[in-house]
């Protein structure tokens, strides 16, 4: 199947719920009123689009509907599609790599797939055509460096790795002048992924970030958050968390072919302003892809 395809059967969960629903609500009203809007505002909260993002949304098309006149309530299915897709389309998401070395730095908790991105992404970079090196900058735990070589070695990619215990900061130290050294065109840096909550975490991400910038200086090209589709409006607050302490450039998001809150990107997108840049539909090392806001809106409305 094409990535379409995927991502079309990815979203199945996400679309039966959101389609159903709204279906169900404007099959029961006969014309426009008030109870419907406040219906399809929860419809919309209910099916991780957020609550900000869908008070937002109805909002528009409650005006939309009282400007053109409308009195079917069929005709309120085309103004949603409508404003989700402008929400998703308002900006670009290609990655920014510009810059030689490119410098990717990847933040996330641990459990939503970040490793297997890292490695994903590597790959794609090797097979456009350029060389990567990848940092292991999570030195807290053994498993996570041991787990990032194997998916380095899969995507043909050079890894920089330090002992359990060891500063990150030398690793991304040491992996910045080995990259400059071999001409490398990009490296990816791992981070420690330990709760969002914790102060520690986020004071290491602003600590990484200065010896990139002062070794490379106007480098770091993308900072990416990975995070997990499938824990809907949490994975909004982590956003807003790491948001805090680094200037992340745009959202890998993941496991969207296990999900039925794939909406969580349009409220992403809404809330933070931050683009979704590529997503993930399955397990494969060419299961993560750029997002396209247009096939998105394509697949979810389908």
């Amino acid at each position: 199947m094409s990535f379409f395809d995927r991502l079309k059967e990815g979203l199945k969960k996400t679309r039966d719920g959101i389609s159903q629903k709204v279906s169900g609500i404007l099959d029961s009203f006969v014309r426009l009123d008030d109870e419907l809007f406040d219906e399809l505002e929860e419809a919309l909260i209910t099916s991780d689009i957020g609550p900000e993002t869908s008070i937002e949304i109805v909002a528009r098309i409650k005006e939309k509907a009282r400007q053109l006149r409308l009195s079917d309530p069929a005709g309120i299915r085309g103004l949603l599609r409508d404003e989700i897709s402008g929400i998703l389309e308002s900006e670009a998401g290609a990655l920014n790599l510009e810059s030689k070395p490119s410098v990717i730095l990847v933040l996330g908790v641990n459990g939503v797939g970040k490793t297997t991105s890292i490695g994903k992404i590597a790959n794609e970079l090797r097979l456009s055509g350029k060389k990567v090196l990848i940092a292991a900058a999570d030195t807290f735990r053994a498993a996570a460096i041991d787990q990032l070589d194997v998916w380095a070695k899969r995507a043909g990619a050079e890894m920089i790795r330090h002992a359990e215990g060891s500063d990150p900061a030398a690793v991304v130290y040491d992996a910045v002048h080995a990259a400059k050294s071999r001409g490398a065109d990009v490296l990816i840096c791992d981070t420690a992924g330990r709760l969002h909550t914790k102060k520690n975490l986020m004071e290491e991400l602003k600590k990484l970030t200065r010896v990139i910038e002062r070794e490379l200086p106007g480098t770091v090209d993308e900072t990416l958050l990975v995070l997990d589709s499938t824990t809907g409006q949490n994975a909004v607050r982590q956003a807003k968390e790491f948001k805090e302490a680094a200037n992340i450039t745009g959202i890998v998001l993941t496991k969207l072919d296990g999900t039925a809150k794939g909406g969580v990107i349009v409220s992403i997108k809404s809330e933070l302003g931050i683009p979704v840049k590529l997503v993930g539909v399955g397990e494969g090392i060419d299961d993560l892809q750029p997002f396209d806001p247009v096939e998105f809106a394509q697949a979810l409305f389908d």
